[in-house]
Formats: structure tokens, C-alpha cells, sequence
């Protein structure tokens, strides 16, 4: 039977949206845990203020990045490019947050 006003959308194109909507979920979460981990580090060392205060406004930006690695998954031209993205700014982080843990202040846990 064929339906009549509706196209068809191929494997493909269905498997392309679901690896986005992973990208989006475990690849955003990861960026945005490792962007806030690398906040929490960070601040401490640039603004004098208790060390509560600096890792909970690390956590403020956590939706924005969250929110923006979503769309920016879906805007994408591909979902290998969107994984890649994710992947790179995954990798740059993590670099950030092992340096960050090198040079963080004597005392610090």
C-alpha cells in the first residue's frame, strides 16, 4: 500500500538524526561537564573569592554550553562533523583541565 502526501525517509537518513541526538545528549554533556570542571579550576586562580563561590558560578554557564552544543549538533552539515566538533572541543578541554589541574593553588583538592 502507498501512502499518498507523505515522502519516505530512508535508513539513513533516520540513523543521521539518531547519531545527532546522541551527539547532542553525550557528546553536549561531556563538553559542558569537562567547560564547567575547567571553570571550577580556573576561577579560583583568577578571582579572589571563596572557593564555594567560584565552583557554583562555574556551574551558572553549564546550560548555555549545554544548550549550544545541541544546536549546534543539528546545525552540522553531517553527523560525523558534528561528532568530530564535539570530539575536538572534547579533546582541547580536557587539555585545559589537565593543565589547569597542574598549576591549581597549593592546597586545593
Amino acid at each position: 500500500m502507498v501512502r499518498h502526501g507523505r515522502p519516505q525517509l530512508s535508513v539513513r537518513y533516520r540513523l543521521g538524526v539518531f547519531s545527532r541526538i546522541l551527539a547532542a545528549v553525550i557528546g553536549g554533556y561531556a563538553v559542558t561537564a569537562l567547560f564547567t570542571a575547567c571553570l571550577a579550576i580556573g576561577l579560583p586562580l583568577v578571582v579572589l573569592q571563596p572557593r564555594a563561590e567560584t565552583v557554583l558560578a562555574a556551574t551558572l554557564p553549564a546550560f548555555l554550553i549545554l544548550c549550544l552544543a545541541a544546536i549546534w549538533v543539528f546545525a552540522a552539515r553531517s553527523a560525523r562533523r558534528a561528532w568530530l566538533g564535539l570530539l575536538a572541543a572534547m579533546l582541547l578541554l580536557g587539555g585545559v583541565y589537565g593543565w589547569l589541574s597542574a598549576v591549581s593553588l597549593p592546597g586545593d583538592a
